[in-house]
């Protein structure tokens, strides 16, 4: 294994992941705040599950999303 292709191609995914995801929650709380006429109530729990399946790896991340 190449360790540097290895840690750059982590970083890349991971990269997407949170740009991806920053994207998808905004998105979803403007939606929310758009159709309700405000902010949702917070603390948001929050979960994202990751998986390499060719790997037997599943593992849960949880957490809060704080609107204020």
């Amino acid at each position: 294994m190449n360790e540097d292709v290895f840690n750059i191609s982590l970083r890349k995914f991971l990269k997407k992941v949170g740009i991806t995801s920053q994207r998808e929650i905004e998105a979803a709380v403007r939606a929310a705040v758009d159709g309700q006429g405000g902010a949702p109530a917070g603390p948001l729990p929050a979960k994202v599950t990751l998986s390499l399946p060719s790997l037997g790896l599943a593992v849960e991340i949880d957490g809060k999303i704080e609107l204020d």
